[in-house]
């Protein structure tokens, strides 16, 4: 008799068509286990990365404003949710692997740093060894996790993650699918909080913006998924050349006026002084780490496990330490 997994691999089967990825056609884990009798690999992905801590943070680290006063303006966690749904849906309609894509698109930003992409800048300048998020991401789905231990996750997954800013010639459709709802979401949403920010009114959108995708967030973004899924024929993922180049305008116009806008951006030179002292005091105090790097420092040197500590903080939590190690508390002579 079967089981449910088994009944679910049968109907993929079905439902996922000749360019998707079948669960039962995974590559596998870098360590054999026993199989889910519910579950399918790519939905225990999915469960691994929602129970993780590093998922968890992402609510608190920055999207694109630092310390924005309002509750309604996009963090880490509510960009990955966004561009999930939307790699679900895209997935759906082109027949792809669905739990695939959940699973790659929940994980892409685990490795972001605190202070979103500025945090990124200034650990990339500070440690020698460099940084990217999304190498980072999957070293925290690899290593870190589980207290050391990784999440085991499975190698169509991980490619996913690591792959999702740049991509790769032997991507999966599922991975090239998250690498372009990530775009669509970020610039839209960016976009909408810019205009709830007052840095931006919606008159400042440009025209070729309007008059293509729309006036609203949810127009916009439908535009844009709706030629993509129109588009994307014999595995092939692309939207219409009018609509390509109304995102490429749009990705441009968001960096010249919002990604580097002196107001948006006032708070960032204080970033890297921030990260940089850190980085500096635990250095000089490994005995200061969690004791689930200490493995990392054997491993990996101690710069290593420092670059992975300061990378996992929120961005709540970097200025708290912070302000212990290096801002006097109020004291009195009695």
């Amino acid at each position: 008799m079967s089981c449910p997994r088994e009944e679910r691999e049968a109907l993929e089967r079905l439902l996922v068509g000749p360019y998707g990825v079948l669960a039962a056609d995974t590559r596998g884990r870098a360590i054999p286990e026993p199989e889910c009798q519910i579950r399918t690999c790519f939905q225990r992905d999915v469960d691994r990365i929602t129970h993780s801590k590093s998922f968890r943070r992402l609510k608190h680290k920055t999207q694109v404003f630092l310390q924005p006063e309002g509750d309604h303006y996009r963090t880490r966690l509510t960009h990955t949710l966004e561009v999930t749904r939307l790699a679900r849906t895209v997935a759906r309609a082109l027949r792809l692997n669905e739990d695939l894509a959940e699973a790659m698109a929940l994980g892409h930003d685990l490795g972001h740093t605190p202070f979103g992409h500025a945090g990124e800048r200034a650990l990339n300048r500070i440690y020698e060894g460099g940084f990217k998020h999304y190498e980072q991401s999957l070293r925290v789905v690899d290593i870190l996790e589980r207290d050391g231990q990784g999440l085991n996750l499975c190698w169509e997954t991980r490619m996913g993650i690591l792959h999702h800013t740049f991509g790769a010639p032997d991507d999966t459709r599922e991975a090239t699918t998250v690498r372009l709802c990530d775009r669509i979401a970020y610039i839209n949403h960016d976009l909408d909080d810019s205009i709830r920010a007052g840095l931006l009114t919606a008159e400042d959108v440009p025209a070729l913006i309007r008059e293509n995708c729309g006036e609203r967030n949810s127009e916009r973004i439908n535009a844009f998924i709706t030629d993509l899924v129109a588009n994307s024929t014999g595995g092939e993922l692309k939207m219409s050349p009018r609509m390509q180049e109304t995102f490429d305008f749009f990705h441009r116009f968001m960096y010249s006026d919002v990604y580097t806008n002196p107001v948006a951006k006032s708070e960032e030179s204080k970033v890297e002084g921030i990260l940089a002292k850190l980085f500096e005091y635990y250095v000089a105090h490994p005995d200061r780490l969690p004791e689930d790097l200490r493995p990392v420092i054997d491993r990996d040197g101690l710069g290593r496990a420092v670059c992975d500590y300061i990378s996992g903080m929120t961005d709540g939590y970097a200025m708290e330490k912070y302000g212990e190690l290096f801002i006097p508390f109020a004291w009195s002579v009695k």
